[in-house]
């Protein structure tokens, strides 16, 4: 299985077990799209990653943006360029994690990563319209 596929699956998993805090519970308390993904920028990458999204844009057509400046997956890697063609490796599990928690709430999506300068990355959302 290739790791965005693992990491869509891990979601259902990690929502069943915060289900008891809310982390998923509440659900009706999005009005849109746009609750739903500052939900995932600040509840569910805290809960993962212990820090918020840095900056979460969007040109209100169905494609946000996500930065983190500090991505810890590559944070222990070196600042030099030698590791930044390996760094998309890292970036396709937590690809899956978002693409999973979108469709877990019920939005299906296509996520990519960048990464141009290390430890910061990327992550483009894509929503498919149904």
């Amino acid at each position: 299985m290739p790791l965005d596929g693992f990491g869509v699956c891990v979601f259902p998993v990690l929502s069943a077990m915060r289900n008891e805090s809310g982390f998923t519970k509440d659900t009706a308390r999005f009005k849109d799209e746009l609750d739903i993904m500052k939900f995932i920028c600040k509840d569910f990458w805290t809960t993962v990653f212990k820090k918020q999204i840095d900056n979460l844009r969007t040109n209100h057509q169905g494609i946000y943006v996500l930065q983190d400046n500090k991505f810890r997956l590559l944070t222990q890697m070196s600042a030099g360029k030698q590791y930044l063609e390996h760094a998309p490796k890292y970036l396709a599990f937590t690809c899956g994690l978002i693409r999973g928690g979108l469709s877990n709430l019920g939005i299906k999506s296509i996520v990519t990563a960048e990464v141009s300068s290390m430890p910061a990355c990327k992550f483009q959302v894509m929503i498919q319209k149904m």
